[in-house]
């Protein structure tokens, strides 16, 4: 099994489900950041995690990492909420942000601001002021949801 696999179960085990893993730099120094979401939804929306399971979260996680670490260097482990906004790069996370608002950028001109509505296949389903509009995904140059005041 691979490292991500191990950690989406551990995810997994907490009734969770993983969002991203990702390794950063900042300021000059490695994070290995783990990004997870609740699968329930309140009022049409995605219920929050609470602090108490990212605290348990890490600590399942940390002592694997202890045998497989992430990077060969020195870094420190973040586990959290991957954001209000944030970027979208595969499929899984579309999928996972249906019902929230998205910013794509087709090329360097076409940008859509919709809903998405569903994913089917490589395709997404948004709709906007202009209607309803159908998406392939590798289209996308860039993407990331956003929050309306």
């Amino acid at each position: 099994m691979s490292l991500n696999s191990d950690i989406e179960s551990i995810v997994r085990s907490l009734g969770l489900e993983l969002y991203d893993t990702a390794v950063v730099s900042e300021h000059d120094e490695t994070i290995f950041r783990i990004s997870v979401i609740s699968p329930e939804f309140e009022d049409a929306k995605r219920k929050s995690v609470n602090l108490e399971k990212y605290v348990e979260l890490t600590h399942l996680i940390s002592p694997l990492l202890d045998v497989t670490p992430p990077v060969s260097s020195e870094y420190r482990l973040e586990v959290g909420s991957p954001g209000i906004e944030r970027k979208l790069t595969t499929l899984a996370q579309f999928k996972k942000s249906i019902g929230e608002n998205v910013s794509l950028l087709l090329d360097e001109k076409d940008k859509i601001r919709a809903k998405l509505l569903k994913v089917e296949g490589n395709t997404l389903f948004l709709e906007n002021s202009d209607g309803i509009k159908e998406i392939d995904f590798h289209d996308i140059k860039k993407a990331k949801t956003y929050f309306e005041w």
